[in-house]
């Protein structure tokens, strides 16, 4: 048993609760929150530390890292996805698996455990994550019409299913409305009802993807998905940037759908940033992602919950934000059960903050600390379901070296092909 003593712990259980206390860790579960007597197998000083659950990305494409600071500086998102469209024609197993793995290492060191995917080849970013001990919702992408899709359906799941565990689910991820027909997102919706499982997509990312979906349908993107039923199967919903007010409320009213808030990758593409204020007024769960790291540039969860702060400032809280980071990412991803509060029972998926640096002194409100304050260099240790990946600063499931140099080589080897 691992006991973290004398914490402040925010539990994410209630609005801007916390205590200071202790943890015990025992089976990959949260066995005891409060003042424990027992002692532990190992016992962590947590008197200067922020111990909370760990943050959970709700949208990424882990192996886009290896197009990080790649054909920057474009207009927008269609001049950048044009470049990044020909790179991704390219791309093979191992550059997949190196990449989900530096990938993993940059989620781990930012206090992240829980990655929801978007990407090609997903079993390799399911074998990276099983190395980097984190738990992922692996999409399979999904782009064309039905054609094309039935042969990604007759052929993809398996293959994920063959690398799947207990701490991984495969969600179908149709890409978006301007990639895909209305018969691809049928039957991702059909397939993710029959395996109990969710959707992930992009939606109203750019005014360009709403402008065009008025002219060819005559609806905006989440009317036109809605009209023939797109949310039968529960959702997640990337960027949703230029929603509607009518949009917001319809979105508020579909319980099984969450939005996902990406706003550095917004912002660095110039597309603008989610009404998140606006739809919290309207009960849409808002969870958070970082998107990949090529319109990112990187996957700190740290980052984006800095920027959603000072983006939602003054109509949301510090712990309104960490919410998003925490409890209703999980909720978001249908993991609440599971994770995204620090409760008995529940999976040991724990950061500790170290709080004792310059950035965070005077520790005056501890949410405002993170949210504000914090930054990577201030996370110290990491669970995931009890496995310790990070202690004091320096991973353990994880060669860093190995992984930066594996992942070079495989970007010049990409460059070449």
């Amino acid at each position: 048993m691992t006991v973290i003593r004398n914490a402040t712990i925010l539990p994410m259980t209630e609005k801007n609760f916390f205590f200071r206390g202790d943890i015990s860790i025992k089976d990959g579960k949260i066995f005891q929150i409060g003042n424990i007597d027992e002692k532990g197998d190992e016992e962590i000083d947590g008197s200067k530390m922020i111990a909370m659950p760990s943050f959970v990305n709700c949208h990424t494409h882990a192996a886009m890292i290896l197009m990080r600071n790649f054909k920057d500086g474009k207009a927008n998102l269609q001049d950048w996805l044009a470049e990044i469209f020909k790179i991704e024609d390219k791309l093979q197993d191992d550059d997949i698996f190196w990449a989900s793995e530096i990938a993993a290492a940059e989620l781990i060191e930012s206090g992240c455990t829980t990655a929801a995917d978007m990407y090609f080849y997903g079993w390799n970013t399911i074998k990276a994550f099983k190395k980097a001990g984190i738990r992922g919702i692996i999409g399979m992408t999904l782009f064309g019409d039905d054609k094309e899709t039935r042969k990604r359906l007759e052929t993809l799941p398996e293959m994920l299913d063959a690398e799947a565990s207990d701490m991984f689910r495969i969600d179908a991820a149709p890409h978006a409305i301007y990639t895909c027909t209305r018969e691809t997102y049928e039957a991702a919706a059909d397939w993710a009802i029959s395996r109990n499982a969710m959707v992930h997509t992009h939606l109203s990312e750019t005014r360009k993807e709403v402008e065009d979906c008025i002219k060819e349908h005559g609806k905006t993107p989440l009317e036109y998905l809605d009209s023939f039923g797109f949310f039968r199967a529960p959702a997640y919903l990337a960027h949703c940037v230029h929603l509607t007010e009518a949009e917001i409320e319809r979105l508020g009213d579909i319980s099984t759908a969450s939005a996902v808030h990406n706003p550095a990758s917004n912002l660095k593409l110039a597309s603008g940033y989610a009404p998140v204020a606006s739809m919290k007024k309207k009960d849409v769960n808002v969870a958070l992602g970082t998107d990949g790291a090529s319109s990112n540039n990187n996957l700190s969860m740290i980052k984006d919950i800095n920027l959603a702060a000072l983006l939602s400032q003054p109509e949301l809280s510090a712990y309104d934000i960490l919410r998003m980071a925490t409890a209703d990412g999980a909720k978001a991803l249908r993991l609440d059960d599971r994770i995204g509060t620090l409760e008995t029972g529940k999976d040991a998926d724990i950061v500790l903050i170290d709080t004792d640096q310059v950035n965070e002194t005077p520790l005056n409100d501890p949410f405002s600390a993170v949210a504000f304050s914090t930054d990577r260099k201030n996370i110290d240790t990491v669970f995931c379901k009890g496995q310790k990946l990070l202690e004091h600063g320096r991973l353990l499931t994880i060669d860093k070296d190995e992984a930066i140099t594996k992942t070079q080589e495989q970007w010049e080897k990409l460059l070449r092909r």
